[in-house]
C-alpha cells in the first residue's frame, strides 16, 4: 500500500511539473482587452504629432499589429496623424551630398537608420490606402543609398530592426530585387562586425564584441534590447520575405539559432536580463528586450520555424512576466530601460521606467499571443 502511494504521489507531482512546463496560453479577449489597456492609455497620455525618429517610430511599429488584430479606428488615426505630421519623411534634407549615415538626430542625418524606421509605417499605411505620396519619401531615400557603393550602412545592432523591414516591405511594394539584394548584403557586413558564431548572439556594436569588452564578471556583454531588436527584425523580414527568396534560409538560421541562445538566457520570472549571458551584471527585470523575445518567439512558432513543444514555454512565461510584472494597474507598461546602448550596472529600471519604443515592442508581443491563441484553439 506505501509503495501504491508513494507511486501515485510521485505521478501527480510529474502531472503537476508537466502542466507547469504546458502553460496554458491566456483567453483571446483577455488578451485583446491587454491592447486595448496598454494602448489607450497610451495614446491618451502622448501626443501623436512627435518626430519620425527612431524611438518614436518603433511605436508605431507595435501600434500598427494592435490595429490588425483589433480593428480599432483610434489606432489607425494615432500613426496617420504622425506620419502626416511627419510629411511621410524621416530626416528631411534635401540636399543628397549633404546626407550622412553616422549617428545624428539633425536633418542632415538621411541614411542613418534611425531616420528610416519610419518608412516601415508609411509601407503599411501604404498598404491600406495606395497613395504614392506615402513611400515616396522612403523610396528615394532608400534607392538614393542601395545606388551607392558602401556596405555599412547597419554598424549597430538596433540598425537591423529599424531598417531591414523597410527593405522587404518597400520589395514587396515595388517588386525591385535589389531591395532583397542590397538587404542581404548589407546583413553581411553586419554580421561581420557583431555577430558571436559560438553564442549565436549579436553584439551591439563593434565597440562590445568580448574580449576588448566585458561585464562585470569578465564575461561576455550581449545587450538584451539589442538582441532584442535583431530577433524581433528577423522575424519580421522573415515575415514579409517570399518563401523561394535568394538567402531566405540564411535569415532562417540566424533565427532560430537565437532561438535556442535565447532560451538559455531567459530567468525563471520569464523576463531577460539586460546582459543575457551575465545577470548579476544589472540584474532584474527589463521589458523592452522580453518584449522582443516573446514577440519573435511566438511569430516563430505561429510560422512554423519553431518548434511549439520547446518554444511556446518560454513564451508564455514572457507573456507573463510582461502580464504579471511589466504592466501597471493603470495601463503604462513598466521596467523598460531607458535610451541607451548597453546593460548599465547599477541604472534603475522600475515599474515607472516607460518608454515609446519598449510599448511598441510590447503591442508586437500582445498582438501575436492573438495569433497564436487563434492558431491553437
Amino acid at each position: 500500500m506505501k509503495l501504491i502511494l508513494i507511486v501515485l504521489l510521485a505521478a501527480l507531482g510529474g502531472c503537476a511539473s508537466t502542466q507547469q512546463q504546458q502553460q496554458p496560453a491566456p483567453p483571446r479577449q483577455e488578451v485583446v482587452a491587454v491592447i486595448d489597456k496598454v494602448n489607450t492609455y497610451w495614446q491618451a497620455n502622448t501626443p501623436a504629432r512627435e518626430w519620425s525618429f527612431w524611438n518614436v517610430a518603433a511605436y508605431h511599429t507595435g501600434n500598427m499589429e494592435a490595429y490588425r488584430i483589433t480593428g480599432n479606428q483610434a489606432y489607425l488615426k494615432y500613426s496617420l496623424d504622425w506620419a502626416q505630421h511627419n510629411q511621410w519623411q524621416g530626416a528631411k534634407s534635401p540636399d543628397k551630398s549633404q546626407w550622412k549615415l553616422a549617428y545624428g538626430e539633425t536633418d542632415d542625418h538621411v541614411l542613418f537608420g534611425d531616420w528610416q524606421i519610419c518608412f516601415q509605417t508609411y509601407a503599411d499605411l501604404y498598404q491600406l490606402e495606395k497613395d504614392p505620396a506615402r513611400i515616396a519619401r522612403a523610396r528615394e531615400v532608400m534607392e538614393y543609398q542601395m545606388s551607392t557603393a558602401r556596405n555599412d550602412y547597419w554598424w549597430w545592432a538596433d540598425g537591423l530592426y529599424m531598417v531591414m523591414p523597410v527593405m522587404t516591405k518597400l520589395y514587396n511594394i515595388t517588386g525591385n530585387p535589389q531591395y532583397l539584394e542590397k538587404l542581404h548584403e548589407y546583413f553581411q557586413y553586419s554580421n561581420s562586425i557583431m555577430y558571436d558564431k559560438n553564442e549565436e548572439l549579436y553584439y551591439r556594436d563593434a565597440r562590445y564584441v568580448y574580449p576588448a569588452h566585458k561585464s562585470v564578471n569578465g564575461r561576455k556583454d550581449f545587450w538584451a534590447r539589442g538582441d532584442g531588436w535583431v530577433f524581433a527584425g528577423l522575424a519580421k523580414v522573415l515575415h514579409d520575405l517570399p518563401r523561394d527568396a535568394p538567402h531566405r534560409e540564411e535569415y532562417v538560421r540566424k533565427f532560430q539559432g537565437m532561438a535556442a541562445a535565447l532560451k538559455k538566457a531567459q530567468q525563471e520570472e520569464g523576463y531577460w536580463t539586460r546582459s543575457l549571458l551575465d545577470p548579476q551584471h544589472a540584474p532584474g527585470p527589463e521589458t523592452s528586450g522580453t518584449a522582443f523575445f516573446t514577440y519573435g518567439y511566438l511569430w516563430g512558432i505561429n510560422n512554423g520555424l519553431l518548434g511549439r513543444g520547446e518554444y511556446a514555454p518560454v513564451a508564455l512565461k514572457g507573456w507573463g512576466y510582461l502580464t504579471r510584472t511589466a504592466l501597471q494597474p493603470d495601463g503604462k507598461i513598466g521596467y523598460v530601460q531607458p535610451i541607451g546602448e548597453r546593460a548599465i550596472a547599477g541604472q534603475v529600471v522600475d515599474r515607472n521606467s516607460t518608454s515609446h519604443f519598449g510599448v511598441g515592442a510590447y503591442l508586437l508581443a500582445a498582438a501575436e499571443m492573438v495569433r497564436y491563441i487563434d492558431k491553437n484553439k
